[in-house]
């Protein structure tokens, strides 16, 4: 499923709480990135409405188990695409930037690649 790359930062962002939290509601949310709740609101509609996540009568976000695979596909991404670039010898400010930025338009099969020699560069 293609979703938009803020649609792919809420849900890392709804993932990255969860580890954090016992339990993610839309205040975590806009405490944690900075945005509106009008903002965050609006975007939590339309995942849900995408079958992203789920919210329970008490304002509790679950991701589904696609969302989770996105969440999950772009967290990975960030994680390693950022300790390269520091590992190369970017100042880790830039590194998480840089990393956020290439970590939604690079195809699944070039990341594979580049998965496959950061490893292996950095064993």
């Amino acid at each position: 499923m293609k979703v938009l790359e803020s649609a792919e930062n809420y849900l890392e962002t709804i993932l990255i709480l969860h580890e954090r939290l016992p339990q993610v509601r839309s205040i975590d949310i806009v405490n944690e990135l900075g945005f509106s709740k009008p903002s965050v609101s609006v975007a939590m509609k339309g995942l849900r409405e995408k079958g992203l996540i789920l919210m329970d009568s008490d304002g509790y976000i679950t991701l589904t188990d696609d969302g989770r695979e996105i969440a999950e596909m772009i967290y990975e991404r960030h994680k390693l695409l950022s300790k390269w670039l520091a590992w190369l010898g970017v100042d880790e400010e830039t590194a998480v930037e840089d990393a956020c930025r290439i970590e939604h338009v690079v195809s699944k099969k070039s990341f594979e690649k580049l998965k496959q020699h950061i490893l292996a560069e950095m064993d």
